[in-house]
């Protein structure tokens, strides 16, 4: 069983070992500081004398080093490197990950961990339930203060009849019986049973900040996050992208949420006006019969798209022909056919192609668009006249 150096001491990370078997790019050590990964943390990388080390992962009970194409032998010693700038980002990023969750649980106590991705490229944690902008902002205040406080990120054993174990943020049903629980304790404000790697004090981090929350799908919400320099670049970008924006708005800094949730608003409004309107142009438009086959033919202004694909898929649906133009700042098209004889990808594509637009779908629904809002009425004329010649 492999001396599991990164245990006992997170910062060293050269070391020298003894090979204990090679087979092909897997390579074993009888002590190691690679981490294989763990509590949402990705592994380390680095070097066996001189051999580049791209993955570390446990097989069994056994720490196994991916080390492609290398000409090791058992019984070597090796003097070995674990990439220390990677390691130590990754190491304040899983810290930062529990300050956070804990500063965002004092916000919402019912909040709940789904999972945890800790990576060089991206940090992010996926909790149960969404929280708002006020909450993380609050969060991230008591997060920093705790950074600037310095508080110690210690690590301890704990016994599974602890009493104290209650105190602890834990799954215990995912910790082994035969296995030992670590806890790792920032300060006082924050216990979590953890086997990840960590800093010793929360000033490491100089800062954290929150740069964009998602939806994770039934996973819950993920909540991604920087540490130190990248963190402050983000909050320096966020902070000039929010200025430019209140700017833009004509309001304060401070009343920008109010003033976008008002434009929220009425936008929502506009859209239902607009869809509104569109139903009663599509609904007032007149159909006509060619060789047994409802054709129907409509140009709408500014044309809401919901309500022109509705109108489409009922014509369709008949066993008709609906050509819809839509006029903005270009021009979008729908064609739909219920009728086997129009086949609504060839027909759209080739009378868009002659005013310089383009469009795609299927024989039975296609869509696409045009350059100049002033071809509509030729627009549709085309298309009226490519559907006759087909029913035809």
């Amino acid at each position: 069983m492999t001396d599991e150096i990164f245990r006992r001491d997170g910062y060293l990370f050269n070391f020298e070992a003894e090979v204990v078997s090679v087979e092909g790019d897997e390579v074993i050590l009888d002590t190691t500081a690679f981490y294989p990964g763990g509590g949402g943390q990705v592994c380390d990388t680095g070097s066996i004398r001189d051999h580049k080390v791209t993955e570390v992962r446990m097989k069994g009970k056994d720490i196994v080093h991916i080390v492609p194409g290398n000409d090791l032998a058992k019984g070597d010693l090796v003097w070995c490197g674990v990439d220390w700038d990677r390691r130590y980002d990754l190491m304040r990023g899983h810290t930062g990950e529990h300050l956070l969750f804990c500063s965002l649980k004092r916000q919402c106590p019912e909040l709940t961990i789904t999972k945890i991705y800790i990576s060089p490229e991206s940090k992010y944690v996926i909790v149960d339930r969404d929280l708002t902008w006020d909450q993380i902002r609050d969060a991230l205040k008591f997060a920093n203060q705790a950074i600037r406080d310095n508080l110690p990120v210690t690590k301890s054993v704990m016994d599974r009849d602890d009493p104290d174990l209650e105190k602890v943020r834990i799954k215990l049903d995912r910790i082994p019986e035969d296995e030992e629980i670590t806890v790792v304790a920032i300060g006082d404000i924050d216990l979590s049973a953890c086997s990840g790697i960590h800093v010793m004090e929360t000033s490491e981090l100089e800062f954290i900040a929150v740069d964009k929350k998602v939806s994770a799908g039934k996973e819950g919400v993920a909540i991604h996050f920087k540490i130190g320099d990248a963190a402050k670049d983000a909050a320096l970008a966020m902070s000039a992208d929010a200025l430019e924006i209140t700017d833009e708005i004509g309001c304060r800094a401070e009343d920008s949420p109010k003033a976008v949730a008002n434009m929220k608003r009425e936008l929502e409004l506009d859209r239902k006006l607009l869809r509104s309107a569109s139903k009663i142009i599509l609904d007032s438009s007149p159909s006509e019969d060619i060789c047994g086959c409802r054709v129907f033919c409509a140009c709408v202004p500014g044309g809401d798209r919901t309500a022109m694909s509705e109108k489409a898929e009922s014509i369709k649906s008949e066993g008709g022909v609906a050509a819809i133009v839509s006029v903005g700042e270009t021009l979008s098209v729908i064609l739909a056919s219920g009728c086997e004889a129009v086949d609504c990808k060839k027909i759209l594509g080739d009378v868009l192609k002659e005013f310089g637009g383009r469009g795609g779908g299927k024989p039975e629904f296609a869509q696409g668009g045009a350059p100049d809002p002033e071809s509509a009425g030729k627009v549709l004329g085309s298309l009226k006249e490519a559907v006759s010649k087909a029913l035809s």
